[in-house]
């Protein structure tokens, strides 16, 4: 499925065109779709399909198309705190935007058939915190992942304010997956009348991960973080505040100068002449000249803007602390 939007030419101008589409609805959506380069989950050799709106699948690894990933994210209305249940994780690009959303205090679990597939996630879920440009934006709600069959949850699992199920539900299965879900939750899932024949094989009861409380350590670099972006947003709105950043540039007014033109009558017929004076030429290549120069001067600089600076890496790293430790807060970052 998939093909709702035309293609971008990178992740930014697919998310632009999901939402002209009203794919896109909301703002943190929107945030988590553009934190996390769609691209980042595709093997090499297929990235130069990675933002078209079409469905992805290469051997056990399977993405699906951008419309139905934003529809399912918004669907999940989605806040800080909740617990999601992602049935049949794949790549896990889906759970890590909703740790986006979720935050350090949410719990967020998938649950993958093939094993293969659940290291290809985990590689993605590495590369994504340790190298991501937008990484430090957000407060992440890391997903764990199990290997097993999602109809063979153990039934003393906890329940989740939101569960999603990417495969075909058959009708008999509704009521098991509406047991997974919490009083007012929601759960999104495609629903299908056909009855299932296909034989899973020798079943393993699926244990999912525990809902663990976050270690003192953990809720220390959390509340760090929080405090060095709470100092940064302080700096940055009181250098804002002092008067405009650039006062508005007034045009000179340009006085051209206008050739004088002499008709000349002679016998009868008219002579038109235009009569120049020797510095003419020089007066007009100056005029062209200057115009350029003015036109360079208010035209938008064509070379690449620096790179957006990590202000919250900065502040870890001038810290006077041990150097172990602020690898700990910065999670151990390559950059």
């Amino acid at each position: 499925m998939g093909g709702a939007v035309s293609a971008g030419e990178d992740n930014d101008e697919l998310i632009d065109n999901l939402k002209e589409a009203q794919y896109i609805r909301t703002e943190l959506v929107e945030q988590a779709f553009r934190a996390i380069d769609r691209a980042d989950y595709y093997l090499e050799e297929f990235k130069d399909n990675a933002y078209k709106d079409l469905a992805w699948k290469h051997g056990n690894i399977h993405l699906s198309a951008p419309c139905i990933y934003s529809e399912v994210m918004e669907a999940l209305d989605l806040q800080p705190g909740l617990s999601f249940l992602n049935l049949g994780s794949g790549t896990g690009y889906l759970s890590s935007m909703v740790g986006l959303i979720l935050g350090p205090f949410g719990v967020n679990h998938g649950v993958e058939l093939h094993s293969d597939v659940i290291e290809y996630a985990k590689q993605k879920l590495d590369f994504f915190i340790k190298t991501s440009d937008s990484f430090d934006k957000f407060e992440f709600c890391e997903p764990s992942f199990v290997t097993g069959n999602c109809l063979e949850i153990s039934p003393d699992c906890t329940q989740y304010d939101r569960v999603y199920c990417g495969a075909g539900v058959q009708k008999e299965h509704e009521d098991y997956m509406k047991n997974l879900l919490k009083v007012g939750g929601i759960l999104v899932m495609p629903l299908e009348e056909k009855p299932n024949h296909a034989d899973s094989g020798k079943s393993r009861l699926v244990h999912l991960p525990p809902v663990a409380v976050r270690s003192l350590q953990d809720l220390a670099r959390i509340a760090i973080r929080g405090t060095i972006k709470k100092i940064i947003h302080q700096e940055t709105m009181s250098k804002s505040g002092n008067g405009l950043k650039n006062p508005p540039r007034f045009k000179r007014r340009r006085v051209r100068r206008r050739r004088m033109e002499t008709i000349v009558f002679l016998d009868k017929e008219v002579f038109a002449s235009r009569i120049s004076n020797p510095s003419d030429d020089n007066n007009n290549s100056e005029e062209m000249e200057e115009e350029r120069h003015e036109e360079e001067e208010t035209k938008p600089s064509e070379l690449k803007p620096d790179p957006p600076v990590n202000f919250l890496r900065e502040k870890v790293l001038s810290l006077p602390l041990p150097d172990p430790l602020k690898y700990y807060l910065l999670y151990y970052r390559e950059k």
